[in-house]
């Protein structure tokens, strides 16, 4: 068995050491849900829910649908294509993060660099 990195949510573990579409971020069939609890009736439906809404969220599996092609099962069969619309949604999800992301960074360096002449200004009036 392949060593599988921890992880907080015990749910993506399991879903993560049992499945190879999870363990290479790949795109999932559409009503994968109703295969996985039908696979694990052990696991509890809200805290799947909550797993897979943040799985699917993240970066790495948006760009996974931004870049297209087949979606696929537990079994890591092919199990039905990404749309145009559903790439085109995530790409956008993708570079809207990336947007935000490289703002926040700017306010940051603004935001530092202001800290910094106040410091220098302070410095100053202590000399006095």
């Amino acid at each position: 068995m392949p060593n599988i990195p921890q992880h907080r949510d015990p749910v993506l573990a399991q879903l993560i050491a049992a499945y190879p579409a999870f363990r290479d971020t790949r795109p999932l069939a559409l009503g994968i849900h109703k295969l996985i609890m039908a696979a694990h009736p052990e696991i509890d439906k809200g805290a799947l829910r909550k797993t897979l809404q943040r799985y699917t969220a993240a970066t790495k599996y948006l760009k996974a649908i931004a870049a297209g092609g087949a979606r696929f099962g537990l079994d890591g069969q092919p199990a039905g294509e990404i749309t145009a619309e559903q790439q085109k949604q995530a790409a956008d999800s993708v570079k809207e993060r990336f947007r935000k992301q490289a703002e926040q960074r700017r306010e940051m360096l603004k935001a530092q660099e202001h800290q910094t002449k106040l410091n220098q200004l302070v410095d100053k009036f202590k000399q006095r």
